[in-house]
């Protein structure tokens, strides 16, 4: 390993394995992260559908999408403004234009990091929403939405199953 770790350096690891996902944070913390589980997955899939069912192209609805957020980062599921589907920035990892929301689904060992991390890099970056998935018994969804450089709640938690009961909202 090198004293440092870059991006093109993530995104080199990221290609030769493919049973992880890799992430750098600002500070420069490679994280190493195992393939999602069953329910995680299940829980991503669902958004996805939902999205395609509300009228999103292909090109708009990624899962798993390294964007370059500082070092790097691959949220779950990335939603694209129509035309401005993802593009490579530095290395493989697209840039943040056309990006106008980021969805994590929590897992156990990520709380913290999706929380307190990424909100905090998503929202320097000037990503203009960002989801989190909980996976308690009502697999709550915590939408929050960029003001004054910072996330705050766009409205109450609601259940996923509520959410995706209804149209996408508005998300430009």
């Amino acid at each position: 390993m090198p004293a440092a770790i870059s991006l093109d350096d993530v995104a080199a690891m990221a290609d030769a394995d493919e049973h992880h996902r890799y992430e750098l944070s600002r500070e420069g913390v490679l994280s190493i992260l195992p393939p999602a589980t069953p329910e995680h997955a299940l829980i991503v899939a669902r958004l996805v559908r939902w999205f395609f069912v509300n009228g999103f192209e292909d090109e708009q609805v990624t899962t798993d999408c390294g964007i370059d957020v500082w070092g790097g980062r691959q949220p779950d599921v990335t939603i694209w403004a129509k035309g401005k589907p993802p593009r490579p920035a530095r290395s493989s990892y697209a840039g943040t234009d056309g990006l106008l929301l980021v969805i994590e689904v929590e897992s156990p060992d990520s709380k913290v990091i999706d929380r307190v991390v990424k909100r905090d890099e998503y929202a320097a970056v000037g990503i203009p929403r960002y989801w989190i998935v909980e996976r308690d018994t009502a697999t709550t969804v915590h939408a929050l939405i960029l003001e004054d450089g910072r996330f705050v709640a766009e409205h109450e938690p609601r259940p996923l199953a509520w959410l995706v009961d209804g149209p996408v909202p508005e998300l430009s």
